[in-house]
């Protein structure tokens, strides 16, 4: 059954400042991805943390120091996930490992983005940027999209021998990501198509199913003995 990935957080907050940091940008996530950062005030990011007002600007500068402060914190949960998901990507060795390793980086993703609490906070936050791009996309795409993007299409090259650069490979990485994405941006829609009540572990595997099948098929399209694990 899938689980959600365990997280190791870099800062382990103690202090009532360091508590109050963190409620905020969490109170950011949340805010600043429903609402946009426009239609979002200070005083209701103070509220939401359960802070005082002054502490934006004490901690952070003002509202856009704390908007990059949730961009940073998004870098950092999803680095994490990607390192137990990719690990070092080597960059040789076997197809069949590297397949392997697509597989399992496919279930981690699908841990993270479908059964993570973290997770829908943190898509509506990133969806919100890329359709207003500000610094702080900059600041999220530097230190996440493209790096597990590149570390995704050097997997791809080993397990196909197809260039990891090539524009085939990419907008084959780009489509693997991009249907995981759709369970979490479509998840309404996908509930109730499904009869589904929630989206939890149980569901997830189902999800998980599907989408090993789609890398098996794409896989075995490149030729003989690449038919994958989902077959």
């Amino acid at each position: 059954m899938i689980r959600p990935p365990h997280i190791k957080s870099a800062r382990h907050p103690v202090s009532p400042a360091e508590l109050t940091r963190a409620a905020l940008v969490q109170a950011a996530l949340k805010l600043f991805g429903r609402q946009g950062f426009d239609g979002t005030s200070t005083r209701q990011l103070a509220a939401e943390a359960h802070a005082n007002i002054g502490s934006i600007a004490y901690h952070f500068g003002g509202k856009e120091g704390l908007r990059a402060a949730a961009a940073d914190y998004i870098v950092e949960t999803i680095q994490a996930v990607a390192g137990q998901a990719l690990g070092d990507a080597p960059t040789s060795g076997s197809p069949e490992a590297a397949q392997a390793q697509l597989f399992a980086a496919l279930e981690r993703m699908i841990g993270f983005v479908l059964v993570s609490p973290q997770a829908g906070e943190i898509v509506q936050f990133v969806l919100r940027e890329l359709s207003h791009p500000t610094a702080a996309l900059d600041r999220i795409y530097e230190g996440v999209f493209e790096p597990t993007h590149r570390r995704l299409c050097q997997l791809w090259e080993q397990a196909t021998g197809e260039p990891a650069e090539s524009e085939a490979t990419r907008l084959t990485v780009f489509t693997l990501i991009g249907q995981v994405i759709y369970f979490r941006i479509g998840r309404e829609a996908v509930m109730r198509r499904m009869g589904w009540r929630d989206i939890g572990a149980a569901q997830a595997a189902k999800v998980l199913a599907a989408t090993s099948g789609n890398l098996s098929a794409i896989l075995a399209a490149r030729g003989p003995g690449m038919k994958g694990q989902g077959s």
